[in-house]
Formats: C-alpha cells, sequence, structure tokens
C-alpha cells in the first residue's frame, strides 16, 4: 500500500512538471540506478533495494521496496546538468540496528547543505526528504555517525529518487580536497632569547635530575638560575641542570634567565620535589610509527641530534624514545643473561652508552616493555622479571617508560578491573622504589575506564584509545576519532596523570598496516595538521612525535615547533580542555589557563568553510575579552560577548581569551581558577 501511494504520488509530480511547468521529458531516476561503487561505506558494502545487511529495507516498522541500504559514514557525490528539479526519499536507521544505531542524514548542493535529518535513532520512523534541485551542478549525499561512533549505524535511504528534466544524474569518485597551501602560521622565533617550556617540574628526593632549559635565540646564550635547590647545578653555556635533588621535600621558586647580544629572557621555573612526576604533560619522540621493527641504536642517536639541531628541544621536546623491538625476537635466544636481566639485540650493541650520549644532551632517554611473555611484535616482554627488568632500566639510565598490554591477555585470568590493574601496579611500585625518576606510561588501550584508576597504579599518563595509526574515521581522518574518544575523558586528567590519546603523525611517517620504511609524507592536509595539534594541545596530552626525524621540513616544524600553543598544552593549571559543542560539523573545546584566561578551539568538521561562533555564556564569561590567535602569534582585537570567524574545511582556529581591562575591572585579578567553564564540576 505504501508503495503504490508513493507511485501515485510521484506520477502526479511528473504530470505537474510536464503540464504546468512547461519541463518535456522529465523522468524518474532512481538513487540505486546510479553507480553504487562511488558510494562510501563505513561497515560492509552499499546494496540496492536491501539494508546493508542485506535484508529487506525496514525503518520504524515501515517497508519500503525501493532504496539504497549504506552505514555511516559513508558519502555519494553525484554531478548534475542544472536540470534535476528535485530529490525525494525517506531516511532512518534501519530496523535490523534496534535501538542501538544512531545516524544523521545532510544533502549538500553546490556546497551549500539543503537538508538536514538531525540525529536519528534506531527505531525511529523514516523522515522524507524532498530537495529542490533547480540549478544545482554538484550534489553530495552524507550519512554521518552523530558523534557517537558507527556500531549498528545502518543507513537507509529509502525510496530514493531524482525528478529528471534533463541529463540523468552521474555518481563520482569523491573530489579530492582542493590543494591547499603549506603555510606556515608561526612566525620564525627572532634572535633574542626566548625561555620556553613548563613553569613548573616535578622531582622526587634524592634522585638525580636533568633538565635542559629549552629556549629560542641566537647562540651563544649564557644562562643563570637563580635558588636552585641544594643539589643541583646549572652549566651557563648549554643551559643544562644537572645533579641530585635535596632529600628535602617542597617547592623551589626558581628564575630562569637567558642572555645573548641580542637581549634576555626571564621565566620562573618552579620546582616540586615531592612524590610526583609529569606535572606537565611529556614531550619528545617515539620511534614507532617510522622505524618499527627496523630500529637501531643509530636510529636513536640520531634522533637525539635532530632534536637539538631542529630546535624542537628549545621548544621543551626531551623524551627520545624507544618504541619496541629492541630486545630479542622470540626464538632468538638467549633472551636474558646469567642473572636473569634482559639482552639488547644485536641492533643495540650499547645501550647504555646511548643513553649516556642521550643525556650529554640534556635530554632523557625512553624505552618499552610489556606486562606479558612477549611484546606485541613479538619480542621478549617482561612477565615475571619485572623487577629485575626495571632494576636493569634504571641502571642503563632511562628516564620513562611505556608499558604494553599486548601478550599480558593470555595469561590475566580475567578482564575484570583487578585483573586489568595488577600487572600496572605491580610495576608501578617497582617504579617508585628505584633510585631514579622514571616516567611511567600505560599502554593498553582505555580497557577498564583506566583514566579512572591509572594514577592509583602509579602511571602517570596513559592510552585512552587503539593505536592511532590504525584508527579510520567515517568521513574524517583517524586522528578526529581517536581525539573526540580521548575529550570525555577531560575531567580525569591534570598534573601528574594525563589522558594520552597516541602520537603526533605528521610529516613523513610509516604504514602501521605493513611497518615498512621509509615513511611516506602524510596524507593530512595542512588544516587538519593544525587542528591535530591544537586537539592535542587543548587536550592537555602527551606531546610525542613520531614521524621521521631525518625529514623534518619548515612546514612540520612550524606545527612541532609553535610556542603559544605549546604554552597552552604546558600551562601549570594542568586542565584538559571541555567539549563545548560537538556535533558533525562543529567542535569547540575550551580549556581554562592557570593566569585566568582561556584557551578555545574552533574546529570546522564540514566539508566546506564555514563561520563557527561562539557566545561567552557558552564560556560562563561576562564582560569584554581580548582574543588572541595563537598560531600566528597575533591579537585580534577586543570583542563584548560572542567571537565569530571563517574557519577552512578541516581547520582549526585556537585562541586565547584575556579579561580586558575597563574602569570596573582594572583592580580585578582573576585566580587561576575563575576561568571555569558553564556547567563544569571539574
Amino acid at each position: 500500500m505504501e508503495t503504490m501511494k508513493r507511485d501515485t504520488w510521484l506520477a502526479v509530480v511528473t504530470v505537474v512538471l510536464l503540464g504546468v511547468g512547461g519541463i518535456r521529458g522529465a523522468e524518474v531516476v532512481r538513487l540505486g540506478d546510479l553507480d553504487l561503487s562511488k558510494m562510501s561505506s563505513g561497515w560492509g558494502q552499499p546494496r540496492v533495494d536491501q539494508s546493508v545487511t542485506g535484508k529487506t529495507i525496514t525503518i520504524g516498522g515501515r517497508t519500503f521496496d525501493r532504496g539504497v541500504g549504506t552505514h555511516a559514514g559513508s558519502e555519494l557525490h553525484v554531478t548534475l546538468d542544472g536540470k534535476v528539479e528535485r530529490f525525494q526519499a525517506f531516511v532512518g536507521v534501519d530496523d535490523a540496528a534496534g535501538r542501538r544505531g544512531t545516524v544523521r542524514f545532510m544533502v549538500y548542493g553546490d556546497g551549500k547543505r539543503l537538508f538536514d535529518s538531525g540525529i536519528m535513532k534506531g527505531g525511529q520512523e523514516a523522515k522524507a526528504v524532498d530537495v529542490p534541485l533547480a540549478g544545482v551542478q554538484r550534489l553530495l549525499l552524507m550519512v554521518t555517525a552523530a558523534g557517537d561512533g558507527v556500531d549498528f549505524d545502518h543507513a537507509n535511504w529509502a525510496e530514493a529518487e531524482f525528478v529528471v528534466a534533463g541529463a540523468r544524474p552521474q555518481a563520482v569518485e569523491a573530489p579530492q580536497p582542493l590543494p591547499e597551501e603549506k603555510v606556515i602560521l608561526t612566525p620564525k622565533p627572532g634572535p633574542e632569547p626566548r625561555i620556553n617550556g613548563p613553569k613548573v617540574y616535578g622531582a622526587r628526593p634524592g634522585r638525580p635530575f636533568l633538565y635542559r632549559i629549552p629556549c629560542t635565540g641566537a647562540r651563544p646564550i649564557r644562562f643563570t638560575a637563580r635558588d636552585l635547590p641544594n643539589g643541583l647545578r646549572l652549566d651557563a653555556a648549554t643551559g643544562i641542570i644537572t645533579g641530585h635533588v635535596s632529600t628535602e621535600r617542597g617547592e623551589w621558586l626558581v628564575t630562569l634567565a637567558a642572555r645573548n647580544e641580542h637581549g634576555t629572557s626571564e621565566r620562573p621555573f618552579k620546582i616540586v620535589v615531592g612524590d610526583t612526576l609529569a606535572l606537565t604533560p611529556p614531550m619528545g619522540w617515539n620511534s614507532w610509527y617510522i622505524h618499527y621493527h627496523h630500529v637501531t641504536e643509530e636510529h636513536m642517536r640520531s634522533a637525539a641530534d635532530v632534536m637539538i639541531a631542529s630546535g624542537m628541544a628549545d621548544y621543551g621536546y626531551q623524551y627520545v624514545n624507544i618504541d619496541d623491538c629492541w630486545m630479542k625476537k622470540r626464538g632468538d635466544e638467549p633472551y636474558r643473561d646469567a642473572r636473569g636481566a634482559i639482552l639488547p639485540n644485536a641492533k643495540f650493541p650499547d645501550i647504555k652508552g646511548m643513553v649516556d650520549y642521550i643525556h650529554s644532551k640534556g635530554l632523557k632517554a625512553g624505552l618499552y616493555t610489556g606486562p606479558g611473555p612477549w611484546t606485541c611484535a613479538g619480542y621478549v616482554a617482561s612477565y615475571e622479571h619485572e623487577r629485575i627488568d626495571a632494576e636493569t632500566f634504571a641502571e642503563w639510565g632511562f628516564d620513562f617508560l611505556k608499558h604494553d598490554w599486548c601478550s599480558y591477555r593470555d595469561v590475566a585470568g580475567g578482564r575484570e578491573p583487578e585483573h586489568l590493574q595488577r600487572p600496572y601496579k605491580k610495576m608501578g611500585d617497582i617504579l617508585k622504589a628505584l633510585p631514579r625518576d622514571i616516567v611511567y606510561n600505560l599502554c593498553q588501550y582505555g580497557m577498564g575506564e583506566v583514566w579512572k584508576w591509572g594514577a592509583e597504579v602509579g602511571g602517570h599518563c596513559w592510552r585512552t584509545t587503539g593505536d592511532l595509526g590504525l584508527a579510520r574515521g567515517d568521513l574524517l581522518p583517524g586522528f578526529y576519532a581517536i581525539g573526540l574518544s580521548n575529550a570525555r575523558h577531560y575531567e580525569y586528567a591534570g598534573p601528574g596523570r594525563w589522558n594520552d590519546p597516541d602520537y603526533i603523525l605528521i610529516g613523513y611517517v610509516g604504514n602501521a598496516r605493513n611497518q615498512n620504511e621509509p615513511g611516506q609524507p602524510t596524507k593530512l592536509t595542512p588544516n587538519e595538521q593544525y587542528s591535530y595539534m591544537s586537539m592535542w594541545c587543548l587536550m592537555a596530552a602527551p606531546l610525542f612525535f613520531s614521524g621521521d626525524m631525518r625529514l623534518l621540513d619548515d612546514f612540520t616544524l612550524g606545527i612541532l615547533c609553535s610556542a603559544e600553543p605549546i604554552e597552552i598544552n604546558q600551562d601549570t593549571l594542568g586542565r584538559q580542555a571541555k567539549p563545548l559543542v560537538q556535533n558533525d560539523e562543529t567542535l569547540i573545546m575550551a580549556k581554562p589557563l592557570e593566569d585566568g584566561s582561556l584557551a578555545v578551539g574552533l574546529f570546522n568538521l564540514a566539508e566546506f568553510p564555514r563561520e563557527i561562533g561562539i557566545d561567552w555564556a557558552q564560556l560562563g564569561l561576562q564582560g569584554p575579552r581580548t582574543i588572541r590567535d595563537l598560531w600566528r602569534q597575533k591579537n585580534l582585537g577586543t570583542f563584548q560577548d560572542r567571537f565569530t570567524a571563517p574557519i577552512p574545511r578541516h581547520g582549526v582556529l585556537l585562541v586565547k581569551l584575556t579579561m580586558t581591562a575597563t574602569p570596573s575591572n582594572r583592580k580585578e585579578t582573576p585566580t587561576p581558577r575563575t576561568a571555569r567553564l558553564k556547567n563544569d564540576a571539574g
């Protein structure tokens, strides 16, 4: 009966078009008649007259004989000749998903949104689509996951048809985005000194201390440090602070200074001697996504050299970390010496010497192991050798340990919270007792809501998702899905306890699926790369680049080494940004800062340039604010209660909102916690 009514209605429309509009030869072209090999689907394959599961199309209990079944995220690009009159359909989640799927249907014509279903859920009745298309040359039919992942997002374009008065619509491949110029937004630093990096640093009593003052400017630079705690000394020529922290607990308010022939720079630096390390998110480089199992000692020494020569260390990057594959592979016995100490493989003939070399530059060294018998790549791990391995790592001088779940699943005995926490607490307790500060990274992909207990077992940062290098988004690059998942856990982050969404994969990166060298240029557009780094900075995420250090270009360095976005990441308050607006087209995140100001990211997730605005009410603010573009290091002006800006496709504007001095507030001194987000109980 429904099909009969539909056919009768279309017949009436066709008669009207022929008789009233003077349009001769109008016809109806079914969506299923187009080349659906051009339609993307987030799961399975698009199907004609069936749902993506291969069954009859049903939406909200209503059956449809014709249509196209797909799965979010899905896109179909269609070229028109300007003489297609209408596109009509019924849309919704297929009943095979039960009540679990959530999707959003959108229709764009020549870059303008013509239809938006809003979020549709499983079991909801179908919505009618009736879009006039006269004059439109390019059509985009899109189904998104509505911001909550693609599970069960079976989406139907039921009875979908074009009313055509000219040439038949043609499905085409998704167009490549218009080429984007690699614009370096941040001005190059001047010759005068500028001290960067964190303003607070945690250390344990009596442990070795190593810190290289991050500072840009023309060398030579002469460094000083006033009021260092007893036991520490500064090399004035290199800016490297070494020694052993006093056994006395407390806080030391140090003033760092740098001077060259062009000027001077000072920066407060608080050293907190206590139980907590990583008071700001760690920054560095990791070998995995470029070297994989090919990694060698020479790669690590070279990476340390480049971290200095490229200027990365001058912005706060300090860890040079080996990932998997430095130890013996399964079958390459012996795995351990007579004492039971783990042995490096032949590619690391002098691992202690390598660490000493990294330390000689004022940098720190990181290592990888796992709680199971074998690592993810099949190399020997630390199962039943946790203590001797940790002691060996400390003897070698390592400063960072990544502990990767991998084969522990085979010996865990279950997936209850106690099973998930046990191996990490065991290693965490051992690390705390060592005579060396080692930052502890838990890598178990977010299982058991690790963000709630990671710090309790001794962790300083913990992966909240799977590997970013393997992530594929529905319609956006994978870093968006990883980042948006990580963003949900903002209330659990803080000094010494950071949510880790994985590494920064820009520049030249390897293929995580075949793990072959050499790397290839990232497929991310320039705007996507700025969005990536901005999101990580706002989320107070550990900043670890994992591309090819040998092939760094000016554009990649411009993203990795921009002082003001990094200051947002390293802010002393340690708050992770809260998502205020998140939908298929827009993401707005806000991060309170120690000085009372607010960092805000305006992200355009859509396929077309758009204006994005934010009201002060959404931010919990009142009164005028001065807005600064952090990438361009340029003030944009003073705004009273709202700010709007054009944002390119997949681009971002990262800004800082600072209270503007007025006669009524000139004496007001905002405290670090006055810039609270609306409805934020954190």
